[in-house]
């Protein structure tokens, strides 16, 4: 996609978020955190019903399919069992040019080479990047207003994913899990003392490193990169407290922390996020036929909430890039503004996580068929999918722009976020025509009898009608009940319809139902 279209979409989605209480930059009083986002009132809202509908097809849809919410910090054991301890690291590249720092597998990928043009932000840039190759890289390139010309791919195979420049330092690996420490004593006061005594006397580089280490191993703790470990630690307590036989599953939804380095795209990557996790457990024999079955389950999932289905594909990996872990894996991907990119990875891990675990604990976490009396590791079918993910991929896939008549039948423009009802933030907006004659009473009244019957309302007496119905929406607020002056008269209101902006006349007796009705029916 042109950089100029993808730029100007996602820069609509950001300010829509903002100006409309999705989502924040977070600590934005002080300059922000890169990386970091709050949600605000609608985007808490938005990813709550995100996971509320997973929850609901995963969990109480299933027979099958129970529920865990693990802690966040974990022993220190299990990451060294799951290999997050000693190899959860990215290669991460530098960029000489334009500063960016980045995940070397993320980059675009060139052929040695290839031509290659170093797009930078305006002139100047350029021109002080062509000063920069000239002096520090000897080598003379040509500047075409912004660009720069006559660059070739290097014999690594990939450019900047910033600026396309070939041009970068050595990859370095970069530990992806964020340490804390667990203990009333600040490990680092005895590092200060070790300093102190001299104990780190003629020490250097990596036997610096160990000898530091060795005191602060004892209360290092790390805030959980991903979901699943729990779920494999714990299912042996799940498996006999539940009685569950084979096939069964254990479902999560959380945050996770990893320390990212590239954090482009707005909230597609950011250092904390929430997960929706699946470990299915089956039979080894019959792993093949899950992931058939899971993939199935999952796209069918991103498409019932989707306004474009044809926006989200599977992606098979290919045997190279293939986790160590994992028989067999296919992303679900959505077309974002930049691209394709992963929504959820749906993967065989077979039986390595309990065979590791089993391996590291001395505990037995085989299973027990209670009819053969078989013993084995059962394999596990991983949907795993990204709740910040399919925030942003619903907003885009909602985010639209048409033209309906104004009261004088003139076409105007409206920003409208066709969500799915049932994630919609509000579900009914309940709009008084006047600020008198008794009809923000009757209103405040109808949005009671909503909350009373579950349904997220929101009382909204602010501006002319004409600009209510347009923020409710620019906001997804897939229905609005005006009370006017016929309400106070005969007990019935206007329900007007996003989409359409279609409008009729209901009692107000049946509305609840109405519209309860509407969302059970999508």
């Amino acid at each position: 996609m042109d950089t100029a279209l993808e730029e100007k979409r996602l820069q609509e989605i950001t300010a829509l978020c903002k100006n409309r209480g999705f989502i924040f930059q977070s600590s934005e009083i002080y300059g922000g955190l890169r990386s970091a986002y709050d949600y605000g009132p609608l985007g808490v809202e938005l990813k709550r019903n995100i996971i509320n509908e997973w929850w609901r097809d995963m969990v109480y849809s299933r027979q099958n399919v129970v529920g865990l919410d693990a802690s966040i910090i974990m022993h220190p054991k299990v990451w060294e069992a799951s290999g997050h301890r000693a190899g959860f690291a990215d290669p991460l590249v530098d960029c000489l040019i334009c500063k960016e720092r980045f995940r070397a597998d993320k980059a675009p990928k060139k052929i040695a080479g290839e031509a290659v043009t170093i797009q930078l932000a305006d002139k100047g840039k350029a021109k002080e990047a062509l000063d920069f190759i000239e002096k520090n890289l000897s080598l003379q390139l040509t500047r075409n207003k912004k660009n720069i010309e006559g660059a070739v791919a290097s014999e690594r195979g990939y450019v900047c994913l910033n600026c396309n420049s070939p041009f970068l330092s050595e990859e370095r690996q970069f530990n992806l899990m964020f340490r804390s420490f667990m203990g009333p004593v600040d490990p680092m006061e005895e590092v200060a003392n070790a300093v102190e005594n001299g104990n780190f006397e003629g020490l250097k580089g990596k036997d610096l490193r160990q000898a530091m280490e060795k005191i602060l191993n004892p209360s290092t703790v790390f805030l959980r990169p991903e979901t699943a470990q729990a779920m494999f630690v714990q299912f042996n307590n799940i498996q006999r407290s539940m009685s569950l036989k084979l096939p069964f599953g254990i479902a999560q939804a959380g945050k996770s922390f990893r320390n990212e380095i590239t954090t482009r795209y707005f909230i597609f990557r950011s250092c904390e996020f929430e997960q929706m996790e699946m470990e299915f457990f089956c039979h080894p024999d019959e792993d093949d036929q899950w992931l058939d079955f899971w993939k199935k389950e999952r796209m069918n999932w991103w498409h019932r909430y989707a306004n474009k289905p044809e926006n989200f594909k599977f992606r098979q990996h290919s045997p190279d890039e293939l986790a160590h872990y994992s028989k067999d894996c296919y992303d679900v991907e959505y077309k974002f503004p930049w691209g394709w990119d992963e929504l959820e990875g749906i993967a065989n891990r077979t039986n390595y996580d309990l065979k590791k675990h089993e391996e590291a604990s001395g505990k037995r976490l085989q299973y027990r068929d209670p009819e053969s009396g078989e013993m084995y590791f059962p394999h596990v079918i991983e949907p795993a999918a990204g709740a910040t993910r399919a925030v942003l991929a619903y907003l885009d896939d909602a985010l639209d722009q048409d033209e309906i008549p104004d009261s004088k039948g003139e076409l105007q423009k409206r920003t409208v976020l066709r969500l799915h009802p049932r994630l919609a933030p509000y579900k009914v907006a309940i709009l008084p025509l006047l600020r008198k004659e008794g009809m923000p009473e009757k209103a405040s009244q109808v949005a009671d009898q909503f909350f009373q019957a579950g349904i997220n309302a929101r009382y909204d007496e602010v501006n002319a009608i004409g600009k209510r119905y347009r923020r409710h929406d620019e906001i997804g607020t897939p229905y609005c009940i005006t009370i006017d002056q016929d309400t106070i008269e005969d007990n019935t209101v206007t329900i007007r319809d996003r989409d359409t902006t279609k409008q009729e006349r209901i009692s107000i007796e049946e509305a609840v139902d109405i519209v309860k009705n509407r969302l059970a029916e999508g």
